[in-house]
């Protein structure tokens, strides 16, 4: 294990009713702006139950962030902060729109000539303004950490600062029942492919992150084709809720080797085609896992076994068994687990690979060993 140092300050509320800690959790004295999305919240009582919350508050509202945030629309709501003086956020959605009010906090306190540096550029967030979450979509576990991921256009990148992370986050498992099937699936893939990129890499002797990590695996297997069977269990959402908050809070990721190849294939296939972000992973991962077979081979049987109880045959055979189990699951959750799936083939491939030397991702993996070519096979492998 190599060494680290950790630390998460967000502070959580989690269970029925805690959308009611909000009243003493933000400062009377701030002008508090709720960001939000589509406006499902206001059909299913989210919205009622945070403006009752902020009654002693003096607080606004700006909605419209989609769910790939874009950078134009995030940037009305920095115009509308410096305008009328709003001094913290309150982000009540899924990741997109904690991921984007991450953005607007730090870009409303940005000094330099544009904002988009904070993405393109990886220019440091010297001041951000303070904010906390009420989360709706358990998928990201934005909601207990510091990164987010922003898009323009057909760009979509990633940024991290200790600035913007959440001062506090509500997790209420009743605000999910609302959720559709595809939302559900979508979160418990996302935050399984979180835990698989900090989790399938080489050896570490990292026991204890290895052990939570096969544990968080194992809950969305569980808990994943449940929660789609019986929607309004709050025992299966509760766990869907928390796991997919640990897969990403940084703890099973501190002191080992992390592979995020998936997600930055994924990202180009969401840009430039507008699918889902789980669904761009479920259609990855079993590509990485096949193309990337040598280099973590101990990491695959360890996976094999402890989650599936794969232990008898050839090397081969067992990683073969782990990776064709791993998409009998992203089946189970309806996820397609191929570019035909979602109707590309071989035409869209040159698109994505420009894409990834476009943004940098010119040495993904662990070993920062995946080249632009090696990329090029992992998605033919997924055609």
């Amino acid at each position: 294990m190599n060494k680290f140092t950790y630390q998460n300050p967000t502070r959580i509320h989690f269970g029925e009713g805690q959308i009611a800690a909000i009243t003493n959790d933000i400062p009377k004295d701030k002008k508090v702006l709720v960001t939000y999305g589509g406006g499902s919240i206001k059909s299913n009582g989210v919205y009622a139950q945070v403006e009752a919350t902020l009654t002693d508050h003096q607080w606004g509202e700006f909605a419209g962030i989609e769910p790939n945030p874009q950078y134009d629309t995030l940037m009305k709501a920095v115009d509308m902060i410096k305008a009328e003086g709003y001094d913290y956020l309150l982000a009540v959605g899924g990741g997109s729109v904690i991921d984007g009010t991450k953005f607007i906090a730090a870009a409303a306190s940005y000094e330099g000539e544009d904002p988009w540096n904070i993405l393109a550029a990886n220019e440091a967030v010297k001041a951000a303004v303070p904010l906390a979450c009420v989360l709706t979509l358990p998928a990201t576990g934005s909601e207990n950490n510091m990164g987010a991921v922003v898009s323009r256009g057909k760009d979509k990148l990633a940024f991290m600062s200790p600035l913007v992370q959440p001062i506090f986050a509500v997790l209420d498992p009743k605000t999910t029942l609302s959720l559709s099937p595809r939302q559900v699936a979508n979160g418990v893939v996302d935050a399984f492919v979180h835990v698989m990129e900090q989790y399938l890499t080489f050896p570490a002797n990292a026991k204890v992150q290895d052990r939570f990590a096969e544990g968080l695996l194992l809950t969305l297997i569980e808990e994943g084709p449940k929660a789609l069977a019986t929607p309004d269990d709050m025992d299966i959402r509760s766990n869907v809720m928390w796991s997919a908050t640990q897969a990403l809070n940084g703890l099973i990721g501190v002191g080992v080797p992390q592979d995020w190849t998936t997600h930055m294939i994924g990202h180009e296939l969401t840009g430039n085609y507008g699918i889902d972000h789980a669904r761009t992973l479920s259609i990855v991962l079993p590509a990485v896992m096949q193309e990337r077979r040598a280099d973590k081979e101990a990491k695959l049987l360890q996976y094999g076994e402890r989650i599936f109880g794969i232990a008898e045959g050839t090397v081969d055979e067992r990683i073969d068994a782990a990776i064709a189990q791993t998409i009998a699951f992203f089946k189970q959750m309806e996820v397609p687990t191929r570019l035909a799936d979602v109707d590309l083939d071989t035409s869209a491939i040159d698109t994505l690979v420009a894409g990834l030397e476009k943004h940098g991702m010119k040495a993904l993996g662990e070993h920062g060993n995946i080249a632009i070519a090696d990329s090029r096979a992992i998605l033919e492998a997924a055609l």
